[in-house]
């Protein structure tokens, strides 16, 4: 009888870990690569059905979704790669038709958010710099210089409003397209930016997410400025593991993943910090049986509603972006 229990005993001790019941017994690095691949199919659905109903570049259903699934393609996740050429060819034209208005300093309809994003975009898919990027680049590097950063003068929170946003797209814009002529003017607004951020107050997680990042662009050699900045995100954690695009609001995977992404990459904390590990968590947790994450809106509508093929009907743009941010987030930690 005793040797019966001891070695019932060793085989449950010696059962790999996923036989002992659900998801949650699988090894963390599992789970969350299990939780990738089912997110990715949805974000290149979307992505898909915006550019078929829309000419328009959107920042919700170009940029966000192509910067995780360039992501997941370098690090050999299989992605449809047809549809990322096109994302990237659907925003260029997206610029190109608004070309003779750049040249002329007026700009597209999202004014700086718009041409930072979309910039943003081309670069993750190396897309060559050429008369376009240089106007784009050009257009956001002499609007504003009343100011020492940028600003969008729309508000669709959380992604339209913060002027750290507007600025973050618009620096890491001018560092990869800014023309070798413009470097020197490119370097003086660069150090209003700097200035502006060492004041300015960030009152959202949106605003916190975008200062950290935009250290990384204004030449900052500060170690304490990006860890104060990093540290500042960790304060808003709550206690089931995630963040809330305000302090007094609930935890959601926009502002979650979004906040993992940017500690993760601009603010140099490892992957096993346990803010970071319980934060993780929260996204595994909180993600649907379709893969996607789903966030309420809270922006009023600017444009007429109509169906991307992602799912959540009127929350679907602010939930495909969370569920990019999401997979971001998850991917930055493999």
């Amino acid at each position: 009888m005793f040797q019966t229990v001891f070695f019932v005993i060793l085989l449950i001790a010696t059962l790999p870990s996923f036989a002992m019941g659900g998801g949650e017994s699988l090894p963390l690095s599992d789970r969350v690569r299990a939780a990738i691949s089912r997110a990715l199919p949805t974000l290149e659905a979307g992505s898909k059905g915006s550019a078929d109903k829309r000419q328009c570049f959107t920042c919700h259903s170009q940029a966000l979704p192509v910067f995780a699934l360039f992501e997941a393609k370098r690090q050999g996740f299989d992605v449809d790669n047809e549809n990322l050429t096109r994302q990237l060819q659907h925003t260029y034209d997206h610029l190109k038709r608004g070309l003779a208005n750049y040249q002329l300093g007026k700009g597209q309809g999202g004014d700086v958010l718009t041409a930072g994003y979309a910039l943003w975009t081309l670069d993750e898919g190396n897309w060559p710099a050429d008369d376009v990027s240089e106007a784009v680049s050009n257009y956001l590097l002499n609007t504003q210089t009343e100011l020492r950063h940028w600003r969008h003068r729309g508000s669709r929170p959380p992604t339209s409003g913060s002027d750290f946003t507007a600025t973050y797209v618009a620096l890491r814009a001018l560092h990869y397209f800014g023309s070798e002529e413009r470097q020197e003017q490119i370097a003086q607004r660069k150090q209003k930016v700097a200035e502006w951020l060492s004041s300015a107050p960030a009152t959202e997680t949106e605003d916190l997410v975008f200062k950290l990042s935009s250290l990384n662009y204004v030449g900052s050699s500060d170690a304490k400025a990006v860890r104060d900045a990093a540290d500042a995100l960790l304060f808003l954690q709550h206690e089931d593991g995630g963040w809330g695009q305000k302090a007094d609001m609930s935890s959601d995977a926009y502002a979650t993943g979004s906040t993992l992404s940017a500690i993760l990459r601009d603010g140099h904390i490892p992957s096993n910090n346990v803010a970071i590990q319980e934060g993780i968590e929260y996204l595994l947790t909180n993600q649907m049986a379709d893969g996607t994450w789903h966030v309420v809106t809270r922006a009023s509508p600017v444009q007429d509603y109509f169906e991307s093929n992602f799912p959540h009907g009127k929350d679907q743009f602010i939930s495909i972006s969370a569920t990019a941010w999401s997979a971001l987030a998850l991917l930055q930690t493999l």
